[in-house]
């Protein structure tokens, strides 16, 4: 990509050193196992975003440490899911629409 020098990209090494380096930030996690909507969330500066493997998700133990966090896209029934680049897009550009309202 053309653009990787406007991303403020960082990295850990497992789940556990992101949340000691920036305990302040919620993390919400993508599942289609979760009731909760994300439209229904007020999403903040800060937030992570967290989505599993396209072929099988989050890992449940994760799912089952965090599951007042857990949030899901509703899609049609009998669909088995959205692939991850169009969830992770749908997420992030509400996420971001609230947070940039009223900004051009």
């Amino acid at each position: 990509m053309d653009y990787w020098d406007k991303c403020d990209i960082k990295r850990w090494a497992s789940f556990a050193d992101l949340r000691a380096n920036d305990p302040r930030g919620r993390a919400f996690f993508f599942t289609t196992k979760s009731k909760r909507i994300y439209w229904d969330e007020k999403f903040s500066d800060g937030d992570y975003l967290v989505f599993g493997r396209e072929t099988r998700g989050l890992p449940g133990s994760l799912l089952a440490e965090n599951a007042a966090w857990c949030r899901t896209i509703p899609i049609a029934a009998g669909a088995r899911s959205l692939n991850l680049a169009t969830a992770a897009g749908i997420v992030l550009y509400e996420a971001q629409r609230q947070i940039h309202a009223g900004r051009c």
